[in-house]
């Protein structure tokens, strides 16, 4: 994948021009370099030419349905949490072609689109995201049956990793040992701190090719302050996460509580609308489409995102099996933070906080968790901290 997570041991302090020079060294490596930038109201990933593309000195206040962009007081380069994309919109794409059938007569001809993915570099991954990726490999890479495209674009890409030193309200990664800091899953990863009256970065190789990389940029050798810099700010961002998941006793507790009164209770507010399941980075549930054109000589097949909170997602001979929010809800809950324990060895949470943003009606998972949780394990306190801001 080029992101093996051995520790190179080679770090480096960057001034912020470097940027630039690590964009042009991507590029001349025939990599399209993608970073966070501003688009429709959000911080999102998008092509970039230069670090000046880059949404500097904007932060996002987000709380439970809100998502508001705002200015900072300086002009950091990564001064945000993770915006509403992961990498599984470019990965594990909402809308692929698997094949195409033509006919100019007899008989058929069947074309498997295997197309070459472009080269990308991201720059500015989260840690949370990094998680993500390494869910998603075990269940589209690591069954018994790879699935290619996701494959191919897997294999082309280069992770440049930002450790999150200002983590949004949503934020839980740190319950779920993902974030904030990148340890594994990077080719670079970048600390952005103060050095003087200066933002510098302070940059860590994670694989041979990162390495490489590093050195063909102007650079300087880390020293201990810069490193001790590097850990405060970690240590700030764990310390602004009040938000939290308890994962104790809370798998058999989900499955001991088919009928628990607070499925009801959201189910009361779910729209229904899937956004909890788009904007998470590790939901893969798809499903096919077949079009044909009008002269009957091209059909073609269609895979397509879904969602649980679909009726169509459970439909069988005679109708879905999940035909009530409720019970949509309480199976993406389930699935995320019990059976997918089950199946693939993880939870399927990475504490990113997405869905709690980006659902309209502001339904949080950990408020859920905790109400569940509690059922199997009443003298822990699963109560998620709430911030100021949100209450």
């Amino acid at each position: 994948m080029g992101t093996d997570s051995r520790p190179h041991g080679v770090e480096a302090v960057l001034e912020p021009q470097a940027l630039d020079d690590l964009i042009r060294a991507l590029e001349k490596r025939g990599f399209q370099v993608l970073g966070p930038v501003i688009r429709d109201a959000a911080i999102d990933w998008q092509p970039i030419s230069g670090s000046q593309d880059l949404a500097a000195g904007w932060t996002a206040n987000q709380s439970p349905g809100s998502y508001r962009l705002e200015r900072r007081n300086d002009s950091k380069r990564f001064g945000f949490a993770a915006g509403p994309s992961s990498l599984k919109r470019f990965l594990h794409e909402p809308d692929v072609r698997t094949f195409s059938v033509e006919s100019n007569g007899n008989p058929f001809h069947v074309l498997e689109d295997t197309d070459q993915p472009p080269r990308r570099a991201f720059l500015g991954v989260r840690a949370c995201d990094l998680a993500a990726l390494k869910i998603l490999d075990r269940v589209l890479l690591e069954d018994r049956y790879p699935d290619g495209h996701y494959q191919r674009r897997r294999e082309s890409v280069f992770l440049v990793a930002v450790n999150c030193t200002d983590p949004a309200s949503v934020c839980f990664c740190d319950s779920m040992d993902t974030g904030p800091r990148a340890t594994s899953g990077f080719d670079l990863a970048l600390t952005e701190i103060s050095c003087g009256h200066l933002d510098c970065l302070l940059a860590e190789a994670g694989t041979d090719r990162g390495k490489e990389v590093l050195a063909g940029i102007p650079h300087s050798p880390s020293n201990k302050e810069v490193r001790a810099a590097a850990k405060a700010a970690m240590t700030a961002a764990r310390q602004q996460i009040s938000r939290r998941l308890e994962t104790v006793g809370l798998k058999q507790a989900l499955y001991d509580n088919f009928e628990h009164p607070e499925w009801e209770r959201v189910a009361a507010r779910c729209l229904g609308c899937a956004n909890c399941t788009q904007v998470c980075p590790t939901c893969f549930c798809i499903t096919f489409e077949d079009t044909s054109g009008i002269d009957g000589k091209r059909a073609e097949r269609w895979r397509r995102w879904d969602s649980c909170f679909t009726l169509s997602h459970s439909y069988i001979h005679g109708g879905s099996v999940r035909q009530s929010a409720k019970a949509r809800y309480r199976q993406w809950v389930t699935h995320k933070l019990a059976a997918w324990e089950d199946q693939f060895g993880t939870s399927g949470c990475v504490g990113c906080g997405r869905c709690i943003a980006w659902c309209p009606a502001g339904i949080d998972i950990t408020e859920t968790a905790s109400i569940i949780g509690r059922s199997a394990a009443p003298n822990i306190n699963y109560v998620p901290v709430t911030t100021e801001s949100e209450s």
